[in-house]
């Protein structure tokens, strides 16, 4: 096998800026910033806008009767005379 073939995997710790939520992970990653985690160590820091904690989606927050009504005006529109 060719040595240096696959990335650097390694921990790194994500940083939600809308929900101000950090947690920790391993990644490829690599960043400039790092942070001191909670035990102590300092991780490379990665800023994300969105994450489970500020997506519509996983927060309950999503509006999907939306697209129901764009389906009914397409079909409004286009409907066989």
């Amino acid at each position: 096998m060719k040595a240096d073939t696959h990335p650097d995997y390694r921990e790194v710790v994500f940083q939600d800026q809308n929900a101000d939520y950090t947690f920790l992970t391993r990644s490829t990653m690599r960043s400039k910033e790092t942070i001191t985690w909670e035990d102590g160590n300092e991780y490379p820091l990665i800023k994300v806008e969105v994450s489970s904690q500020s997506h519509p989606f996983y927060t309950g927050k999503q509006n999907l009767n939306k697209s129901a009504g764009q389906v009914d005006k397409f079909n409004q529109r286009y409907k066989r005379k």
